[in-house]
Parts: C-alpha cells; sequence; structure tokens
C-alpha cells in the first residue's frame, strides 16, 4: 500500500489524504465516487492508479445521450453463410478498473446500468448474465460546483459506493510542484498479481467485539428516529445503512492493515469515518439551509460516540 502511495503521490502531488482513501479502497476492493472541483486531478488520479497497477483501464464520459448499453455492452446479430445468431460485445464496464467520468451527467436510466456491477460484479444484457472481470473497481467523478445538466445520484447507488472522497485546493507549496511536473510516467511499479493477495490480507484483520459494539453504537446514533443522537434527530432525514456499516469496518480492516497491525483498533475507525459514512447521511433541508454538511454530522457523531 505504501509502495503504491508513494507511486502515484509523485504525480499526484498536495492529495494526500485523498491518495490514502484511495488505496484503502483498492485494498478492500472498493468502488469510490470521487468529487472535485475541475482542474485538481480527478481524471489524473484514477488514471495513475490504474497504470501503476498494470490493470486493464477503461473510460466512460457521461454525458445526457448515453445509453446503457454503451456501458454494459450490447448483443449483435451476425449472419454467418444464412446463419443468425447474436454474439455479445462487451462495453467498458469490463475492464478491471473503470472511470465513469462525471457520473452526474448521465440520465438515472445510464447510472442505473452501474448499480448491478457494483453489487453483483455481472452484467445482464437480453436476459443472459455476464460475469464482470477481476477485480473490478468503479471509481466515478463529480463536479460539486456545476449543477446544470446533471441528474443527482439516488440514495441507492450513492450507498454502493465504499468512499465518496474529496478533492481539496493544493498548498502554495505543492501547487508550485503541480506547475513543474512532467506529462506522463509509464512505468508501473506493481503488477496486477499483487492486488488480490493484498485484498486477501484485509480479510485476515482481526475485528474485536469491542470495535463491532462501537460501530453500531455509532450507527444507531445516526438514526434520526429513536432519539438515539441528538445531533441526528436535529439534522438528518436518513442514517447510516447497515451496508454502510459493513463498508465502515471493513475499511477500519484496510487502516489497519496499512499500518501494519492485524487487529482493528477504535482509531482506525474514527480516521476513515469521513469517507465511508458522509455519503450516506440525508441532511435534513433547515440543516443544509443553514450551511450544515455531511462532514461535519460525522464529526459530531463521533465526539457524541466514544469508544
Amino acid at each position: 500500500m505504501a509502495q503504491l502511495q508513494a507511486q502515484v503521490g509523485r504525480w499526484v502531488v498536495g492529495q494526500p489524504r485523498p491518495l490514502f482513501e484511495l488505496t484503502v479502497a483498492l485494498a478492500c476492493n472498493g468502488h469510490c465516487l470521487i468529487e472535485g472541483v475541475p482542474g485538481l486531478g480527478k481524471t489524473l488520479l484514477v488514471h495513475t492508479v490504474a497504470r501503476s497497477l498494470g490493470l486493464r483501464f477503461a473510460r466512460v464520459q457521461c454525458t445526457p445521450d448515453l445509453m446503457p448499453g454503451d456501458i454494459t455492452g450490447t448483443a449483435l446479430l451476425l449472419d454467418e453463410r444464412g446463419h443468425e445468431r447474436f454474439e455479445f460485445q462487451p462495453g467498458p464496464l469490463f475492464a478491471n478498473l473503470c472511470l465513469a467520468d462525471e457520473i452526474n451527467r448521465a440520465t438515472p436510466r445510464t447510472q442505473s446500468a452501474f448499480l448491478e456491477a457494483m453489487q453483483e460484479g455481472q452484467v445482464t444484457v437480453m436476459g443472459e448474465s455476464h460475469p464482470l472481470p477481476h477485480p473490478f473497481l468503479l471509481l466515478a467523478t463529480q463536479n460539486p460546483i456545476e449543477m446544470e445538466g446533471t441528474y443527482p445520484l439516488p440514495e441507492a447507488q450513492l450507498d454502493r459506493f465504499f468512499f465518496k472522497i474529496c478533492l481539496t485546493d493544493p498548498a502554495p507549496a505543492d501547487l508550485q510542484k503541480v506547475l513543474t511536473l512532467p506529462a506522463t510516467d509509464d512505468r508501473a511499479v506493481v503488477a496486477t498479481i499483487d492486488l488480490a493477495p493484498l485484498q486477501a490480507a484485509v480479510e485476515e484483520v482481526l475485528l474485536p467485539t469491542p470495535v463491532v459494539a462501537y460501530a453500531t453504537r455509532l450507527l444507531l446514533a445516526s438514526r434520526p428516529k429513536g432519539a438515539h443522537s441528538a445531533t441526528a434527530a436535529a439534522s438528518l432525514r436518513l442514517g447510516i445503512s447497515p451496508r454502510g456499516g459493513r463498508f465502515w469496518v471493513r475499511a477500519a480492516r484496510g487502516v489497519a492493515l496499512g499500518a501494519g497491525r492485524h487487529q482493528v483498533d477504535f482509531t482506525d475507525l474514527r480516521a476513515i469515518a469521513a469517507p465511508a459514512l458522509r455519503h450516506r447521511l440525508l441532511l435534513k433541508l433547515e440543516a443544509e439551509m443553514e450551511g450544515t454538511t455531511a462532514d461535519q454530522v460525522v464529526d459530531q457523531l463521533l465526539e457524541e460516540v466514544q469508544p
């Protein structure tokens, strides 16, 4: 994990926290939603990770006229000496790492084509299921500023993303480095075969019962009904789902593995709470009007619910 972060960090400068979060997600075989204003390097980050891992990479530029078949693939009717048959032509989802650039510009119908791939690792075309390659990782980007001509992702799709990673403006010193970077680097330092043992090692990290109990208490505190938390009652319409909780504790395993430990600690859960939980919280309209953000609510929940 450290080797991958060091390699990608040479070209994606000034984003150490997003790079750390993406590395954890890769180790946990999780899909990510990457958010940031134009020009911060969202596409560069994904492409550099794919090149560094030696993974087969495909890019989908999401637009309103994009159709589901453009993503999943389609069945073509072939005529061979008078005998007609259908042959499936795979789409860009049949890559190890697929970048869905500006995913919120695709229509809801097209966005739904990603759901089966993210959850089941397969696509269904004309009633026939086709398994995706292993590993399969979907990394989607979106611009939080320009909302005209976009379609907000539904809660069901947001909840399938392992992390929501937010890119921020680089510091002045990092910005100077960005301005002097060369255009490309084709050297790969981690082979595709090395990713599977890393993902398997995450499963071997122990998850103590007190840590699971702590995660359970925070999930319960995020529910606006039941008066488990003053923060949830005041700010939230929807709390963290059980699937979100499973992703959270799995991410904590990845953090522990990256730190060289074989057992999850409370600090691992708290360290990775923001990217794992921020997109699963649905704020009340009153809270949004007051300027409250999902990250602030996560911090408040962590303050209220102590180990």
